[in-house]
Order: structure tokens, then sequence, then C-alpha cells
């Protein structure tokens, strides 16, 4: 890896954060994701005073003082460097003097509660000067601060690895925070692992320890946002969901979050259109609580987000996108495309919330002008639904199906999706999964083969759609349970993980399977680029960690595994 750093000056930028890189080692002209080398900087150089932040919150967390409302801000802004979520080089400049202000204003409380002023380390006085381009100044940080930590290779893909799983982590706990779930042993740990990319003394086996402790602490934001969604919305159950489009006007949610999503049908109520899902928001049918409230919320549009362009363009109506995955928009639609949340592109429109509220007018409004479907499509249709608390009420099934030899094995293949060539491997695993054995899926990487009919075993669908990707959480509970059934260790099990990967969301939930002690797992389509020789080579004597090869071989080996 350290070839493309011996000259930092002559990279336009550093990023490997996620599986589309230009070259093996990263992007450092212009981002694949549509990321200028301009918002690059400036999105860095906001993480590196975020970095900063972080021994001040931690000493006044120490002596009791609020930092709440900081706190979650900063889940915010890790959340929105994360891959395709915002290009707004305005965007960062904001949350940078944001927190360089509340730094500061942390320092005055922590030396008034003294009584004393504090000697800060030079590190955490570190203010960029907002008279002159943060963009330069943000290049510096990476040219003079950053990328210098590259000279030990080892040192330096643990703090990557660290820092990307706790983007995914973040993004996670901002979700669950709207709903009403906190933990201040989550932020507390945030800034800690925030500190620890800053130690200029860190050993391999702390960056490990670090790195597995992100995994921990997701293990537990994930536990937080099940139980705010299914506190809110009730446990999901089994759902058919209609995939073709019905004559209507109409709106189309993109994204992760079903609270914008429950708050856009509670404002279109009566007013005759129908609200689809698309990518990451089909598991939200299942949940029983806006199914039986809000029947406009009618059907899945589409597939996976690295086809939005295409299918955000054939949509007739107006189009949210709630999370990640953006891309940039194409000028067919970008008139009836708009953001919100964290999400932001300075082409596209974006509804603020407002004293916890938003207004979707605008929406509606694009919506109402748009002809909507003309016609009603031949029904077609996919099941959605198949959260822990539904899979277990099974699990006597389950278990008699696998102990009669009628269940083989259970294969669980899911993730994120990706352009890269390659993921046509996980449609054509699926494809050629024996007839005996079941697959749980979740993520968007499940729309290369959600619509595919596998078929039942005894009356089990032998395709499972848990949900979205922090629904990693039901599948561990399933595993869980599925050992302590068959009195086995969870690698003793007949399951096989074949992981897709993209965002650093999939970093947090792969950091949290190996700190569960999984091992086995195969990961595709490519490893990841900040994974050195040294760490890629730990992580598999210690977990078995493996990149997928061809569909025949692994399901000869994940099947032939004793």
């Amino acid at each position: 890896m350290c070839d493309t750093w011996d000259a930092p000056k002559k990279l336009l930028m550093f990023c490997q954060q996620c599986e589309q890189t230009a070259t093996p080692t990263g992007c450092h002209q212009y981002g694949q994701c549509g990321k200028t080398p301009e918002v690059d900087a400036v999105q860095d150089l906001m993480v590196y005073c975020a970095m900063s932040l972080a021994p001040v919150a931690l000493q006044a967390k120490d002596l009791g003082i609020n930092t709440r409302d900081l706190d979650v801000y900063i889940c915010e802004s890790l959340f929105a460097t994360m891959t395709n979520v915002n290009f707004g080089k305005r965007t960062f400049i904001k949350e940078t003097r944001h927190i360089i202000t509340q730094r500061e204003l942390l320092k005055q409380q922590i030396s008034q509660q003294l009584g004393t002023n504090v000697v800060w380390p030079e590190f955490a006085n570190y203010s960029p000067d907002f008279r002159k381009s943060l963009v330069g100044q943000g290049k510096r940080a990476i040219e003079q601060k950053i990328i210098p930590q590259a000279s030990d290779e080892d040192i330096f893909s643990l703090k990557l690895t660290i820092l990307y799983g706790l983007k995914g982590s973040a993004s996670y706990m901002h979700l669950a925070h709207t709903l009403g779930e906190d933990d201040d042993d989550v932020y507390r740990f945030y800034y800690e692992a925030i500190d620890a990319i800053n130690n200029q003394h860190l050993t391999v086996e702390e960056g490990l320890k670090t790195a597995l402790k992100v995994g921990e602490v997701n293990y537990k934001v994930m536990e937080l946002l099940s139980r705010g969604h299914t506190s809110t919305y009730g446990h999901p159950v089994p759902t058919s969901v209609p995939l073709n489009a019905k004559i209507g006007k109409a709106i189309l949610v993109s994204g992760h979050d079903i609270k914008i999503l429950a708050e856009l049908l509670e404002q279109t109520v009566d007013t005759g259109i129908n609200i689809y899902t698309h990518g990451e928001l089909l598991p939200a049918h299942g949940y029983p609580k806006l199914k039986q409230k809000y029947p406009h919320l009618y059907g899945h549009y589409g597939t996976g987000w690295v086809k939005q362009q295409e299918e955000f363009d054939e949509f007739p109506g107006s189009i949210l996108m709630t999370t990640n995955c953006l891309m940039p928009p194409h000028d067919g639609y970008e008139d009836r495309l708009f953001t919100t949340s964290v999400v932001g592109h300075p082409e596209l429109e974006h509804i603020q919330e407002i004293e916890k509220r938003h207004n979707f007018q605008p929406l509606i409004d694009k919506a109402r002008e748009m002809p909507g479907f003309l016609c009603d499509e031949p029904p077609r249709q996919v099941m959605t639904g198949f959260g822990h608390n539904a899979v277990l009420e099974i699990a006597e099934q389950v278990i008699n199906g696998v102990n009669s030899g009628q269940i083989r094995h259970f294969f669980l293949v899911g993730g994120c999706d990706g352009a890269k060539p390659g993921r046509s491997y996980y449609t054509e695993l699926v494809e050629k999964v024996p007839n005996d054995c079941l697959v749980l899926t979740l993520a968007c990487g499940k729309f290369r083969f959600f619509d595919q009919s596998l078929g039942e075993i005894n009356g089990i669908p032998r395709l499972l759609d848990l949900g979205q990707c922090n629904d990693a959480y039901s599948a561990i509970q399933i595993t869980l349970a599925l050992a302590k059934a068959f009195q086995v260790g969870v690698n003793e099990l007949p399951l096989s993980l074949i992981l897709t990967w993209y965002e650093q969301k999939a970093i947090a939930v792969l950091l949290t399977l190996l700190y569960l002690g999984i091992q086995n797992i195969r990961l595709g389509p490519t490893l990841p680029s900040f994974l050195s020789p040294n760490v890629l080579k730990l992580l598999s004597q210690t977990y078995n960690l493996k990149p997928i090869t061809t569909t025949d071989a692994d399901l000869t080996a994940c099947l032939d595994r004793k």
C-alpha cells in the first residue's frame, strides 16, 4: 500500500473507505462515488477537527458535564462523511466550525469547574483558519497529519479500520437516537476510538483490540436500533410486498430511515398519493404498525442503490433520499429528487427538520405535478419481514427440519451492493444453493436475487429476508438461538456467511461478527484496500476470514465443512 503515499503532494485526494475505489489502493484523483477532491479535503478536515475534540469531550464526561447534544452531532457528522451520503462542501465547513466552537466552549466549562486553566496538548488546540481556504488546509492536514502515519503500514491500516467501522456504527447510532434510544457508554467509546486514532504510539495489538471494541459497541448499537424500530412499529412479520406499480400519483422513498418514512406517510394520508419504497426501505413493509395505519404504503419499486440513476429517471413521481446511498443525480430527475437528514447534494433541494418535524409539502407538491403511474402493471411480489422474532417463532420447524435431514445447511448471503464487476457471483451462488438449504439475506446486496423463487421446505421459504444491513442483529440472534438449541458453538452450526461489502456500515458489521468470534466468513467481491497484508494475514489466521473465489468452489467448501 505504501507506494501510493511516497509522494502525497502529487495526490489530489486520498480515500480508501469503500470497495469501489478507482485503483486497488484507493481514490487519489477523484472519488468514484462522485465526491470532488475539494469536498473530500474539507470532509477530512472536519474529521481531523473531530479527533481534536475527543480528549476534551472525554475530560468533560469525567467531570459530569453534559455533552449529549455534541455526542449526537458528532454521530451525524461522521455519518455525513460516509460514501454516497453528503456531497456538499458547505455542509462540512459548517460542521467543522460548529465542532471547533463547541470544543472551545467545553474547554471553558472544564476550566470553570476545575477552577484553573487546563493545559491542553497541542493537538487539542488545533483550529483551521476560517478566513482562508479550508480546502487547502484540509489537503495539508491529509499530507502532514494523516498520510505520514502510513510510515507504519499495519498501524495505519488498523487506524483506518477503526475510523471506517466507527463511521458505520455512528450512522446506526444516529438512527437509534432519532427513535429515542441513547447510550452514554456508546458515545463515550466513540470519543475513545477517535482518540486512539490520534495515538502516535498505538501498537498493532492495541489497534486490533480497539477495532474489535468497535465491533462490540456496534453490536450494542444495532440492538438499540432494533429496539427502537420494534418498540415503535412492532416486530416485523412476514409480508408480501407488491413489486408492480398501480395507477396513481406516487412518491418514492429510498435509504434506511424508517422514522422519516413514517413521518411522510402521516403527511400524505388522504392525499391519494401512493408511497413506494426503494432499496433498503423494503423491510419497512414488514412492520405491522406501518402496514395497519398507512394503507397507502403500497409497494416497492426498483432494486438496489446502484441502479438508482436509471430507476429514478423512470419513476413518474417525486423521490426522497433519507440516508445513503445517494449517487450524483442526472438532469432527468434532479428537479424532483429531494434530500433530508444527513444526506445532501448541491444540486438538490434539501428538506430540513425544524422543531423535530420535516415539512414534506415541496415533495408532495412535486408528486402532484408529475403524471404518476398511468396503468396497473401485472402483479408481482416479494416477501420480507423475517426478523429474528418472526424466525424464532418457527424455530421448532427449523430445528425439526435440520434433525430430519430436510434442511442440510444455512447460507447467510447479504451485505452492501456495489457497481464493480464481480457481484454476479452472489446471484449465481444463490441460484446454485441446493434445494435442501435455506438462504438468509439482508441489506441491499439481496437485490441481486431478492425476487428469485426458491420455493419452500415444509412451509418455510427457502429465501428469508431479515431486513436492512443493521438487521445483522437479527441474523446474530437467530444464529445464537440455533447454537443454543443444538448445544454447539456458533462456528459448529451448518451455517456459512458469504458477505458482500461496499461501505463503512459493512465494516462495522464485519467487526461485530469478528468480535463475536464468528469464523470462516467469506468476503467479496474484493477485500478492503485499507487492510495491509499483515493485518489481513492476522485476521485470516485468527478468524479464517477469506475472499470469495468461485461459486462452485465456495459452495463445495461450505457444504463439506465439518
